[in-house]
C-alpha cells in the first residue's frame, strides 16, 4: 500500500432505498482508484412515476473512469441486484462474475429480450477466490431466497471488507448451501476492517422461519384442500417451487405451471441440478383438463402484477386457468410495500367467487429471506469487525442498524448513503465527499435521467387533464374558422350541470376578442392569453388547472 493509496466505499444505490443495489470500492491514490462494482440491480416504480417500468442507478461515475473498472461482481440473481446488467453494462464493459444458475437466469431473460446485449460471464461457484485487479473477491456461501446467493470477502492491501448482500441464517435452506458459519468465523480471525450489511430486516426481533418450516405447511394445506390449489410466489425461489411442487406431488396432484417466468427459472434449476427427483411439471393446458382435486399450479403474481397468471384468473381472463368456489389459492410469498393494492384487488375478486385465500398472515406459507436481528447478532460475532457500514434499507432501516451496530461494540459505525464516498482505509472511517449519483428511469425503449419533464408532466396529466387549442390568425388578426379543441382527462360537466367544452369555447373567444386589435396579430400574444383564459375557467368550476396547450398558425 503506497502513502497515498486508499481503500473507499461509494455507494449508488440501496442505501437510503429498498432495491437498485449498486456499489462500488476503490482502491489506490485518489486519482488512479481502481474500481470494483458490486452489484447492478433495479428497483420498481410506483405510481409516482406514470410510465415508468424500472429505476436504475445513475453510473456517471464509473462511466467516466470505466477504464478503472476492474471487474462487476453479482451475489446474487435477484432483479435487485443483476437487473440493470443488460441496460447499463454496454456502457461498462468490464469481466462480469457471477455463480452459474445467476448466469442461466441472465442468459435466459436476455434470449426473451430482443436486442439485450450478449455479455461474456466468468462463472464463479461458491467458495471460489478470483483476483480482480488490486481485489481479492471470495464468494461465501449464504442462505437466502434464491439459489447460489453470495456474501464477498474483499480483500485489499488496504484490509479485508465483507459485503454480506442479501442473507439469513437458514439450518435447512431445501435448496443450496446454508450460510457459512465457519467461514465467516475464520474471517473474524483473520481480522475484519468492515462488514458492510443487509439492514432489511433490522426492525424485526428473533430469527427468520427457515424454509423447512413453509415446506411443512404447503404440505399440510395442499393435502387437506379439496378442489385445484395455485401456489403463487416470486419466481426466483426454488426452494419454494419445490417444496410446494413436492407437496402436490405427495397429494396425488399433478403440478402445472402459470407464467413464463416460473417456466425460465424451472429450466435454469432443472440445468443446475436443484430439482433432481422432482418429476416433470405439465403446461398450462393441464389445468382444465385434469380433475380439480388432481391438480396444483405454481403461478406467477404473487405481487399482483397485472398481466401475470393470477390477475388474469382472478378477472376470468385467462385463457386456460379457471378458479371456481371451493379452490384455493395460497400467497406463498410477502407483499412488497407499494403493491398492497393491487394484491388486495385480486384477494378480494377471489374472495368474492368464494375461493380460499391462504397468506402468511393466516398460516407460516412464506419466512424472508433476509436476517432479523438475532441472526444480525450472530453475523456480527462471527465477523468482529473494526467499522459496520449499513446497508440495503430505507433510512429507517440504516439508522435502526447503526444504532444496532454500536449496541454490538462496534469501534466505529458509519450510515451512508447513496452518493456518499467513505474513506475506510487508512485512519479513521469517514465521510470524505460525494460522488455522482442518482437515478435513471427505463421509460419503454429509453432510458431517461430522473428529473425529465415528461415524467412530471405525465403526473399533471393524470391529475387534471389536458386542452388543446389550435387556431389559425389572418394577417388582419381575425380568426380564420373556428378553433380545433381537443379534451382529455376533464369532466364533461361542471357541477351545475354546464357543457365544460362549451365554458371552454367561451373562455376562448372572451379572451381573443378582450386582446387589443393589434394584439391580435401576434401569435405569442394570442397564445398565452387563451391558455391563461382556459385554464382559469376550468378552475373555477373544477378547482383544479388542466394542462392547456394553445397552436396558432398565421395564414
Amino acid at each position: 500500500m503506497t502513502d497515498d493509496s486508499e481503500l473507499v466505499f461509494a455507494p449508488l444505490g440501496g442505501l437510503g432505498e429498498i432495491g437498485m443495489n449498486c456499489a462500488l470500492y476503490g482502491y489506490g491514490p485518489a486519482n488512479a482508484r481502481q474500481w470494483l462494482m458490486v452489484d447492478l440491480g433495479v428497483a420498481f416504480a410506483g405510481e409516482d412515476l406514470p410510465g415508468v417500468d424500472l429505476i436504475m442507478p445513475d453510473l456517471s461515475l464509473i462511466e467516466k473512469a470505466k477504464k478503472n473498472l476492474v471487474g462487476i461482481v453479482i451475489t446474487h440473481a435477484h432483479e435487485d441486484h443483476i437487473g440493470a446488467l443488460a441496460e447499463l453494462w454496454p456502457d461498462l464493459g468490464a469481466p462480469v462474475y457471477m455463480t452459474r444458475f445467476a448466469a442461466g437466469l441472465a442468459e435466459a431473460r436476455r434470449l426473451g429480450e430482443p436486442g439485450a446485449p450478449k455479455i461474456p460471464l466468468r462463472i464463479v461457484a461458491q467458495g471460489e477466490k478470483v483476483a480482480i485487479g488490486p481485489f481479492v473477491v471470495e464468494f461465501i456461501a449464504v442462505a437466502h431466497s434464491i439459489p447460489e446467493s453470495t456474501a464477498l470477502a474483499i480483500r485489499t492491501p488496504a484490509g479485508l471488507v465483507v459485503h454480506t448482500a442479501d442473507w439469513k441464517i437458514d439450518p435447512s435452506p431445501i435448496i443450496g448451501l446454508p450460510t457459512d458459519e465457519a467461514r465467516l468465523k475464520a474471517l473474524g480471525d483473520e481480522g475484519v476492517l468492515a462488514l458492510v450489511c443487509d439492514s432489511t430486516n433490522v426492525l424485526r426481533e428473533g430469527e427468520s422461519p427457515s424454509e423447512r418450516d413453509v415446506a411443512k405447511t404447503l404440505a399440510w394445506l395442499i393435502g387437506e384442500a379439496k378442489g385445484r390449489v395455485v401456489v403463487t410466489t416470486f419466481a426466483s425461489n426454488v426452494a419454494r417451487l419445490r417444496s410446494a411442487a413436492e407437496a402436490g406431488f405427495a397429494a396425488g396432484r399433478q403440478v402445472c405451471i402459470l407464467g413464463r417466468a416460473i417456466e425460465r427459472v424451472v429450466a435454469v434449476a432443472r440445468e443446475c441440478g436443484m430439482l433432481d427427483g422432482v418429476p416433470p411439471f405439465l403446461g398450462m393446458d393441464a389445468f382444465e383438463r385434469l380433475p380439480r382435486d388432481r391438480i396444483l399450479a405454481l403461478a406467477t403474481g404473487s405481487q399482483g402484477e397485472p398481466r401475470a397468471a393470477l390477475a388474469r384468473m382472478a378477472e376470468d381472463e385467462h385463457p386456460t386457468a379457471e378458479l371456481s368456489a371451493g379452490d384455493t389459492v395460497i400467497f406463498s410469498s410477502r407483499t412488497i410495500p407499494g403493491n398492497e393494492k393491487a394484491v388486495g384487488k385480486i384477494i378480494n375478486a377471489f374472495a368474492t367467487a368464494r375461493i380460499e385465500v391462504i397468506t402468511d398472515r393466516t398460516a407460516l406459507v412464506h419466512v424472508s429471506g433476509h436476517p432479523r436481528r438475532a441472526e444480525m447478532a450472530k453475523m456480527y460475532a462471527w465477523v468482529r469487525p473494526r467499522i459496520a457500514v449499513p446497508a440495503h434499507g430505507e433510512p429507517l432501516h440504516l439508522s435502526e442498524h447503526a444504532a444496532f451496530a454500536i449496541a454490538q461494540g462496534v469501534p466505529q459505525v458509519l450510515r451512508a448513503f447513496d452518493g456518499d464516498l467513505i474513506r475506510l482505509a487508512p485512519g479513521d472511517v469517514s465521510a470524505s465527499g460525494n460522488v455522482a449519483s442518482g437515478r435513471r428511469l427505463k421509460d419503454g425503449a429509453i432510458l431517461l435521467p430522473a428529473d425529465q419533464e415528461s415524467v412530471g408532466q405525465r403526473r399533471r396529466l393524470a391529475f387534471a387533464g389536458v386542452v388543446s387549442v389550435a387556431l389559425a390568425l389572418t394577417p388582419k388578426g381575425e380568426m380564420a374558422g373556428d378553433p380545433d379543441v381537443m379534451i382529455a382527462g376533464l369532466p364533461e360537466r361542471t357541477r351545475e350541470g354546464a357543457a365544460i367544452d362549451a365554458l371552454i369555447d367561451d373562455a376562448i373567444f372572451e379572451a381573443f376578442e378582450g386582446l387589443p386589435p393589434g394584439k391580435r396579430r401576434d401569435p405569442d400574444v394570442v397564445s398565452s392569453a387563451i391558455e391563461r383564459a382556459v385554464r382559469n375557467s376550468v378552475n373555477a368550476v373544477w378547482s383544479k388547472k388542466p394542462q392547456v396547450h394553445v397552436l396558432v398558425v398565421e395564414v
